[in-house]
């Protein structure tokens, strides 16, 4: 297609009637957005949940286990200098 025929189809469709938008579009629009939103702030707060849920699992995991704590020894050391008993 060359230029002449380009500008031509272009002036054609701008010169067409713009088409013609459903009346509810606009309500249809803000019931979605609205329900976008909230879906989109649950699960937020579900998110936040969760993170203070694994938080609390944890703090309580390390003050029960200890795990910075040196584990008890299961062996007993060797015992050195009481042959000249």
């Amino acid at each position: 297609m060359n230029r002449p025929r380009r500008e031509a189809a272009a002036r054609q469709i701008m010169e067409q009637s713009a088409p013609r938008v459903p009346t509810d579009l606009c309500a249809e629009a803000v019931r979605r957005g609205g329900r976008m939103l909230r879906r989109r702030t649950a699960a937020r707060r579900l998110m936040w949940l969760l993170l203070a849920a694994a938080a609390v699992a944890f703090t309580v995991w390390a003050l029960t286990a200890q795990p910075w704590v040196e584990p008890p020894s299961e062996t007993t050391p060797p015992v050195t200098g009481w042959e000249g008993w």
